[in-house]
């Protein structure tokens, strides 16, 4: 063979066996991580289990490990970063255990303000997320068939209910997976979308007046016990993808990630990932190429889905990204780093 096709063939295995490797960091905990949310290239902030919060200000170089006070019982399965001072934390868990809790830190994780706890039988908070300083949006899942909603306009000091009359009627055993804080996304300054599982369909629910109305369509992505839409990311007002699969059959291929160009009224499915199996976020990354994370490992598609690369197979369930540097996180204190350039 000639020695500088040798060579090409060494350096493109060699750039993508380096590509492929997240790198493990080592934050001092053995808490499980479900939601992680980037401010920067720099600044990320993660939630976990037993009243954990995680925070980085130097890209990964050091790591602050922390609980918020009387909440070890807390599993934080959503938190949204501001900057490196502020961030909120979103706890999951039923109502009635004083579980469906809200915090809010503006000191770097010093100090942390519960702005709101109810204790409202069948609350289970699954996401919430930020359009600005001010306005957000929390969820649950269904009371009576219904999505239980809560909006804020003063950066989380007070929350209120949409009422349920403006809310479409949700199918026998629809939810939502409180899986990676990305079943509840907004992007702009006033959509938002929800996506489901559980019932006949993975669904996408959608409104572009956060939150007081609604419209909801069903994805060709499969759903039913235990099955259905797990993440979802808006690239635009436009243009997303959600990603999903089965709880309980990790590994099972088959159908699952599909992408809308029309702000989520239709959707089409695109190209199973490689590795297979349960999908539970997605990013975009420069060059308009797409990331996805799941227990069975990590999928990389510079072609809008079309086809996927295997990068590895290290097991995450959430991530988040900004300019090419994405954090990933996963079970048993699992958090890695990495830049996609």
């Amino acid at each position: 063979m000639n020695r500088l096709v040798c060579l090409f063939i060494l350096t493109i295995l060699t750039s993508r066996s380096g590509f492929a490797q997240w790198r493990l960091q080592n934050v001092g905990t053995d808490a499980s991580f479900r939601a992680v949310s980037v401010a920067s290239p720099d600044v990320a902030w993660i939630g976990g289990t037993k009243g954990t919060f995680v925070r980085t200000a130097d890209g990964g170089k050091t790591w602050q490990t922390g609980t918020v006070p009387d909440a070890q019982a807390c599993d934080f399965r959503d938190v949204h970063a501001v900057n490196a001072q502020t961030a909120y934390l979103m706890s999951a868990g039923p109502a009635e255990k004083g579980q469906a809790r809200i915090y809010k830190t503006n000191d770097a994780g010093q100090t942390w303000t519960l702005l709101y706890q109810t204790q409202q039988q069948g609350v289970f908070f699954d996401g919430i997320d930020f359009w600005d300083d001010q306005h957000g949006i929390v969820f649950s899942d269904p009371i009576d068939n219904k999505w239980v909603i809560l909006t804020t306009d003063d950066g989380g000091k007070t929350w209120q209910p949409i009422p349920p009359a403006a809310l479409p009627l949700m199918e026998p055993n629809e939810a939502a997976f409180a899986a990676s804080g990305t079943s509840l996304v907004v992007h702009g300054k006033r959509n938002v979308w929800i996506a489901s599982g559980g019932g006949r369909y993975g669904r996408v629910f959608r409104s572009s007046d956060r939150g007081k109305t609604w419209n909801v369509t069903n994805t060709p992505l499969p759903a039913g016990e235990a099955t259905g839409l797990f993440g979802m990311h808006f690239f635009s007002d436009k243009n997303g993808m959600v990603v999903g699969g089965n709880y309980k059959q990790e590994q099972q291929a088959g159908p699952n990630a599909a992408i809308t160009r029309d702000g989520g009224q239709s959707w089409q499915l695109v190209t199973q990932t490689n590795p297979p199996g349960l999908k539970e976020a997605v990013a975009l990354l420069p060059g308009d190429r797409l990331l996805t994370v799941g227990p069975s490992g990590t999928s990389l598609s510079a072609d809008q889905g079309q086809t996927w690369q295997q990068l590895d197979t290290e097991g995450f369930h959430s991530m988040g990204c900004v300019k090419g540097t994405c954090y990933a996180v996963g079970a048993k204190g699992r958090v890695a780093v990495q830049q996609f350039k």
